[in-house]
């Protein structure tokens, strides 16, 4: 069994760098006028990666990195593990996610430890006093 550390789920953010619309992964071209918005970055115009491709340039780039390197299933991990120490609660988690069953949702949102302790610290009801 895997167990996806908090270093690896920190990792989504970090590439985004604060974006919010468009593709993630884009090509180094303009997409043609007939792709639609959301295989478009709406900044540059430029078209977005085939999954093959994108998931290829992902495991290069994170090939030197501590951990790495990494692959774009472990992003998706991710995404679902920064939801659930957000607090999203289940039904939102499957939701996002598109699974239909708790028991697959599970083995995607891997919330830490120090998560879990932050959680259960806010709801101690010595702290309310």
């Amino acid at each position: 069994m895997i167990v996806w550390q908090t270093a690896t789920a920190r990792l989504l953010p970090r590439l985004l760098k604060g974006r919010t619309v468009g593709p993630v992964f884009v090509t180094d071209r303009r997409a043609r006028l007939e792709l639609p918005p959301g295989d478009r970055d709406p900044a540059t115009g430029r078209a977005r990666l085939s999954y093959r491709r994108a998931a290829e340039l992902f495991e290069q780039a994170t090939a030197a990195c501590p951990g790495g390197p990494w692959t774009l299933h472990q992003l998706r991990h991710s995404a679902l593990t920064h939801a659930a120490e957000a607090g999203a609660n289940t039904a939102t988690l499957l939701a996002y996610s598109g699974h239909t069953s708790v028991a697959s949702l599970v083995r995607y949102a891997r919330v830490s430890p120090e998560a879990l302790a932050r959680w259960q610290q806010q709801r101690d009801p010595a702290r309310r006093r």
